[in-house]
């Protein structure tokens, strides 16, 4: 499928709000405005303020009209991994005139049946993703349209989040003046976009290193397998210098930018600069050493709590080991670091796009480009998942229209939760045929 079209991408962030304006032009992202606010009403990757966080996002939005001389209507917002929950789902669908060809029709049908389960009041459906079809018994379809068959089956995988934290960053970018195209898992989409065919397919391990908050993400098989998110962040490093200095949170963060490493081997005694301190008319000279050392301490913390969750399913021992991303993943020495705990290969990745060479960007790309590279097929399923009634598919324009008829399509629900067999990976050392068993069958 050409994907050609414009997107605008929407990262919500806990220290900033970026926007992203790309054009896919067969497979090719081009970006062509850009907008980074400072964030406000945001705790933890949550919008605590919607007020505030409106005029957050206004503001970021405007920067990037303006450099992309368009006006931004749509957008694409990525909803964190806090809270997230996945499981399998399965639904089924009787064709009504016997053996006539599949159609979108059908495909929304048996999405629609497969989201036939009961939720809590308090959790409410984010995305909706097929693995495979089977018509009339034969599974591993990809796409069954135009085939021919009497039962269409869908078992995919329904992601779910809290219905508070959707509903506030729903509110926040309608009050913003914008209209949510969809809703994408940012740790999915980063994964898709940072990760090569190999490392998605025999499992690596993605960790988000964001201003409020880090998050690790487990891909396999090219799809999300886990999800743990630590409460520490970039901030939690920024207060560290505050208080160890006695300086200013702003300075703190000046200081973090420009002088911090992340592993205090690389750091120098020798280098030196001049620290603002609260009570004092002159300024302190503080050594690099001294300064890697306070942000090492809370790294390091966070690296030994997202290891201990990691380790206990027994995560580190894919092959394809660590992608740093996230702005605190620009510290100097993060990856030694990081490698030096997991005992794992560690990379950072950085975007290529000219303005954008900084992992912080690399959630609100990954947005853009994830939904570039959506299929029809992709598309069809998940517009089941935002919407109650018909939706009918316009092909040429990739765009959903609501329809108030209801569905006389006859859909039967299966509601068995069983996941089904995987096919074993290639071993890596000791212990990788067990834990294929233990975690991803």
């Amino acid at each position: 499928m050409d994907n050609s079209g414009m997107f605008v991408g929407l990262d919500i962030g806990t220290t900033s709000i970026k926007v992203i304006v790309a054009e896919n032009v067969k497979g090719q992202m081009n970006v062509i405005g850009v907008g980074n606010e400072r964030s406000e009403g945001l705790s933890r990757g949550v919008i605590v303020d919607i007020d505030k966080a409106v005029e957050a996002i206004k503001s970021a939005v405007r920067q990037a009209e303006e450099k992309a001389s368009i006006q931004i209507q749509n957008v694409v917002v990525g909803i964190p991994a806090n809270m997230l929950s996945m499981e399998p789902c399965n639904g089924m669908i009787t064709i009504d005139e016997q053996a006539r060809e599949i159609t979108d029709q059908d495909v929304q049908s048996v999405a629609l049946s497969a989201l036939t389960q009961n939720l809590p009041p308090e959790r409410e459906v984010i995305d909706l993703q097929a693995e495979e079809f089977v018509v009339d018994g034969f599974d591993g379809i990809k796409d069954p349209r135009s085939m021919v068959g009497v039962r269409l089956e869908m078992r995919g995988m329904l992601f779910t989040g809290a219905k508070t934290i959707i509903h506030n960053t729903r509110k926040a970018v309608e009050q913003a003046g914008l209209s949510i195209e969809t809703m994408l898992v940012s740790p999915l989409a980063q994964g898709k976009t940072v990760m090569s065919d190999g490392e998605q397919d025999f499992g690596t391990i993605l960790i988000d290193l964001g201003g409020g908050e880090s998050t690790a993400a487990v891909i396999h098989d090219h799809r999300l397998k886990y999800t743990y998110t630590d409460d520490e962040g970039g901030a939690y490093i920024t207060r560290d210098i505050s208080v160890v200095l006695n300086t200013s949170l702003d300075n703190a963060e000046k200081i973090k930018r420009d002088y911090g490493y992340a592993d205090s081997l690389q750091a120098s005694d020798d280098n030196e600069f001049p620290v603002e301190v609260v009570g004092q008319s002159q300024p302190t000279q503080i050594s690099e050493r001294y300064l890697a050392e306070i942000v090492e301490a809370r790294v390091g913390q966070i690296f030994s709590n997202l290891k201990q969750h990691l380790d206990s399913i027994n995560a580190l021992k894919l092959p394809g080991g660590i992608v740093l991303t996230g702005g605190v993943a620009a510290l100097p020495g993060i990856a030694d670091l990081a490698a030096d705990t997991f005992g794992v290969t560690v990379r950072t990745y950085i975007p290529d796009q000219m303005g954008l060479r900084h992992p912080s960007f690399v959630q609100v790309l990954s947005l853009v480009t994830y939904r570039g590279q959506m299929s029809e097929i992709d598309l069809l399923v998940k517009s089941a998942a935002n919407s109650t009634g018909d939706i009918q598919f316009n092909a040429n324009e990739s765009q959903f229209e609501s329809s108030n008829q209801s569905n006389k399509r006859r859909t039967a629900s299966n509601r068995d939760r069983e996941q089904q067999p995987k096919k074993s990976k290639k071993k890596r050392g000791q212990g990788i045929k067990s834990f294929f068993s233990d975690f991803f069958d």
